[in-house]
Formats: C-alpha cells, structure tokens, sequence
C-alpha cells in the first residue's frame, strides 16, 4: 500500500512537468515548487515589439530565479515568495512598488499581502506611499505585529519602527504611468474603466522541501483610483490565501468582484472539500483505473475546480487570472484575458515563463 500511495504522488508531482519532461517519472515528488505572476490582461503578440516581449520575459525569468534560488538552498516558501515579489516591485514595468499606477492625485499608494500555509498566519499593508517595498512590510506585519491588516500613515509609522527602508514618493512615479493617468483624465473614465486594460500586480506562490506553503501579492491598484480605493491583493482571501491542507493562490484582475466572491479563499475551499470528496471515490475504482488514469483525472478535477471559481466571477463581470501552487507540487494558471504575464519552476527542472494565452499552461 505504502509503495502505491508513493507512486499517486509522484505522479502527481510529474503533472507539474510540461510533457517533454514527463517522458522519464522521477524517483521522487517535487522538492520544492513556484509560480509567480506579473498582471493579466490584453497582451497580445500583435501589441508586443520583440524587444519590449524579451524585456518583459526576462524580468520575468529574474523574479523566479530569485524564488527558486531560495527554495533550492532549502529556504522557506515565504522566502522564496517575497524574494520574487521583491524583484517585480523594483521594477518599473510592473504596476507594484516602482512604477505603479498612480491615484487620481497622482501619487503611488501601494498593497501587499503575504500569508503562510502551516499556520494560516498572514499580514497586509494598503495605501502606504513611501515604503519602498510593501511586501517587506506585510511580511513585518505578519511576524511582529498582533495585528493582520494596517492601512496608511499608520502602517508607515510600524514600518519605521521595523526600520524598513523608505524613498521619496517620487520614487515610485514614472513617466508611462504619468501619461496613463493623463489619458484616464482626458477621456474621463470611470474608475473601473481606468488603465490600459492590463492589471499589472504581481504575486506569487510556492511550496517548500518541508511541505509548507506560502502566497503574496502585491500592487499599485487601478489608474485613477479615489476615495482609498483598496482592491484584492491585500485583502486575505480575496487576492491571497495560502493553506497547507489544499493550495496557495495569488490573484490579478478587477479587484471588486474577486473581493465578492473572495477567489482565492474560495478556491482553496473547494479544492479542500470537494478535491477530497473526489479523491475518495476515484480511489474506491483504483483497482479498475490505476494509478495513472487516479492521478490523471485528480487533476483535471482540481483545474476545473479552480477554473469554476474563476468563471463565477466573470460571470458577475470580473476579469483576471490566478496562479496556484498545490501540495503535491503542482502548479497551474487559471485567467480569462488575453495573456498574463507568469511563469513557473520546480525541483524538477521545470523553468518556464510566459506571456499569452495561447502558451503552454
């Protein structure tokens, strides 16, 4: 018995592995596991210059290196989360830390959320506008703080009491986001028509070599937002939710309606609850299946789970996508734009990043 449960995860983790990987089934399940995100929405190749693509692909690629590297020196999933995150936030093409989008006061204000799996523990920071990398200060609201969720000034004064580093809220201004605001302005768009149709936070997801998971995201929100607007990134269980027992999940996208149908909780549920039911009966008909067709069909079951949740959304109006990183090592996308900027890696040897809709998933 002990051997044919070995064989279900290994297989398992091999899903994980595009096909050309999975010609050879290791010996073992993945050691360690991560995907990460930089915003859904229209990407097009039509819309693309090479060169702005093999940009886009390389900070990419830099971001997960950054996480993999951690999780393959034993780190933490969290670690690893907030290595990748810290990447995309200093860098300007992202709508997260330097270069987000700006306010309709043209100021950068900033969310991020960082949760953990063993504990279900989890700290977020919204309209902050002068720490340099918010992820770092949900990460100090987590650990130090009795409190899960700080907003504005006084989320500034814990991260000056954490000496975290600070810039100017110049800093965070560049000048496409400056025209993008300009344009809202001028066409005087609604809040939730604002932007250029592209939701560019970012996020991600892993599993650690001992079994732990981890999700955070991170974002400047929607161009021209008023009033504090907050969306989902920072909000636990909207845009983050990681749980040991059934996946990590970082969101992107229309922020109200994943806050409705609180995705990413929703997701982690429902693969939770109705996974296992799943599980439970394939096994009960192993012997008239095998292993291989159980593992298979495990997976095409908690892709549609998650793919459910997403449809649910949209079907209110929302737009966006996930990544999700499960406890066998798996890790998959669900989004309904044209492309979302992503990519993915594992013990494995699995290294992929990718731009559109129409590239291996």
């Amino acid at each position: 018995m002990k051997n044919w449960i070995m064989s279900i995860v290994v297989a398992s983790a091999a899903l994980a592995l595009p096909a050309s990987a999975q010609e050879v089934a290791p010996e073992e399940p993945p050691r360690w596991s991560i995907a990460i995100h930089g915003g859904a929405g229209t990407i097009r190749r039509e819309d693309m210059s090479e060169e702005r693509e093999a940009e886009y692909r390389a900070a990419l690629q830099a971001a997960l290196d950054a996480g993999s590297k951690v999780l393959a020196e034993g780190g933490s999933a969290q670690d690893a989360v907030i290595a990748a995150i810290v990447i995309m936030e200093d860098d300007a093409r992202f709508n997260a830390g330097r270069g987000a989008v700006l306010t309709w006061d043209g100021v950068a204000e900033l969310d991020a959320a960082i949760m953990t799996g063993e504990q279900r523990e989890a700290g977020a920071v919204t309209g902050v506008r002068t720490v340099r990398n918010p992820i770092l200060l949900a990460r100090e609201v987590k650990d130090n703080s009795p409190h899960v969720f700080l907003s504005g000034s006084g989320a500034e004064s814990f991260a000056a009491d954490r000496a975290l580093e600070f810039a100017d809220p110049s800093y965070f201004i560049t000048e496409p986001r400056v025209r993008a605001l300009e344009g809202v302005k001028a066409r005087e768009l609604s809040v939730l028509q604002a932007g250029d149709n592209k939701f560019g936070t970012v996020g991600a997801v892993a599993l650690d070599s001992a079994g732990n998971m981890a999700a955070g995201t991170s974002t400047g929100g929607l161009t021209g937002k008023r009033w504090g607007r907050i969306g989902d990134a920072p909000v636990v269980g909207a845009g983050t939710y990681a749980d040991n027992r059934s996946c990590a999940v970082s969101a992107t996208g229309t922020g109200e309606y994943f806050i409705r149908v609180a995705v990413a909780h929703e997701i982690c549920t429902r693969l939770r609850i109705e996974g296992a039911a799943y599980r439970e009966r394939e096994r009960e008909a192993v012997g008239a299946t095998g292993a291989d067709a159980y593992v298979s069909n495990i997976f095409r079951v908690q892709r549609a789970i998650v793919d459910e949740v997403m449809a649910e959304m949209a079907a209110l109006g929302g737009t966006g996508g996930v990544i999700v990183a499960l406890p066998d090592g798996a890790t998959f996308f669900s989004f309904d734009t044209p492309g979302m900027y992503r990519g993915r890696a594992n013990s494995f040897g699995l290294n992929e990043v990718a731009l559109y809709a129409d590239e291996g998933n």
